[in-house]
């Protein structure tokens, strides 16, 4: 059995049912080490638990303000952290009109993160490292969100190069491209869909458009492809217009409900990859403007109060620092877990300690480090 499902199998036996009496971290690591099969490290646990926060299907959740975990009541609600990749339309009862909600939100839910999952891996496969926002779309989030916060920013890197240890970026050219006043890398602004309507793809794009402006460029990637060639005309136009990439993985809904689990996804093996990447029949719609600068004005607006963007450049300024560009997942592994508290206020540090993730916390003044 998985590391993952005795987590299910294990937490909703330990945690409280009361977000209000929340237990911290340092405690439910070590209750839930006495009852697995295994060894396992303070780090990978937490890791696991962060993920699996952000699954609306998962028994675990994290209070919203301040440090501790707690039960997560099942329900339709849930749906929410979800609503980045699943419009409403997009949303449907399988089977009988008389499935339960429980059921509704939970086909939902798993298709957009196996979505997100294969998303990554594709990505990953042409040399850019993409990046999911995990905690702009939970189910308090302000529904401004959807304009504001890309669901992942894939960077893609102007001054690597691949040996034995994996890509590398290059101090040499980075401090050239620096001198020269153009950027080590691109950052791609992404909105990801399941899939796109008569009666929805206007929003779905300029939600894309939205969420763009701050970066050097735009996409809208939506996994199922499009048999009406008029919706796709019409996405074709407002692309070209305004400069976003759009592309079609041609991943329908039967194809998601046979896959792997997103998790599975995540963790298979380079065959495996190879395997579930043949499934896709990318189509490129319109590509991408060609690359502006970052607009440094618009990205502080929409990073005030936004922990996804911290993350987000403080991994960067990690692989600048180490010259490897690093995966978000490598990333999280060397920051010992810690990566995924966001703020001080979310770590499990004692009352009156210094906040241990507070180094991997990126401030404006980090941001300010790979600006050039």
């Amino acid at each position: 059995m998985s590391l993952r499902e005795q987590l299910r199998e294990i937490l909703p036996e330990i945690l409280p049912a009361n977000p209000a009496e929340p237990i911290k971290g340092t405690d439910l690591i070590q209750l839930v080490k006495y009852r697995l099969k295994q060894s396992y490290s303070d780090a990978t646990l937490r890791y696991h638990f962060s993920i699996m926060c952000c699954d609306p299907s998962s028994p675990i959740a994290k209070v919203d303000q301040g440090q501790g975990y707690y039960r997560r009541q099942s329900g339709r609600a849930n749906i929410n952290s979800a609503r980045h990749s699943v419009s409403p339309l997009q949303a449907r009862f399988s089977g009988s009109l008389f499935d339960s909600a429980g059921s509704y939100a939970d086909s939902a839910i798993s298709r957009a993160d196996q979505f997100c999952a294969i998303f990554q891996h594709y990505e990953e496969t042409s040399g850019r490292f993409p990046f999911v926002f995990d905690t702009s779309f939970g189910a308090d989030a302000p529904y401004e969100n959807f304009w504001k916060c890309p669901d992942a920013v894939v960077v893609d890197w102007h001054v690597q190069a691949v040996d034995d240890d994996g890509p590398q970026i290059t101090p040499e050219l980075v401090a050239f491209k620096r001198n020269m006043g153009i950027e080590p890398f691109s950052m791609i602004s992404t909105k990801l869909k399941l899939s796109v309507s008569q009666d929805s793809f206007r929003e779905d794009f300029f939600q894309a458009l939205s969420i763009s402006r701050w970066a050097h460029r735009g996409q809208l990637v939506i996994a199922a492809s499009i048999p009406d060639e008029q919706l796709v005309e019409h996405l074709r136009l407002l692309g070209t217009e305004y400069g976003i990439g759009i592309v079609t993985l041609g991943l329908d809904t039967q194809t998601l409900d046979d896959l792997p689990s997103a998790i599975e996804i995540q963790n298979m093996h380079p065959r495996e990859k190879e395997a579930l990447l043949a499934k896709i029949t990318p189509r490129v719609i319109t590509i991408p403007s060609a690359s502006r600068h970052l607009s440094w004005a618009q990205l502080e607006s929409v990073r005030r109060d936004n922990s996804d963007f911290d993350r987000l450049f403080s991994w960067v300024q990690r692989c600048l620092s180490d010259h490897r560009a690093y995966s978000q997942v490598e990333w999280v592994d060397l920051t010992d877990g810690t990566a995924a508290c966001g703020t001080p206020d979310d770590c499990d540090a004692e009352a009156g300690e210094p906040c241990p993730n507070s180094s991997n916390v990126a401030a404006p003044p980090t941001i300010a480090v790979v600006k050039v």
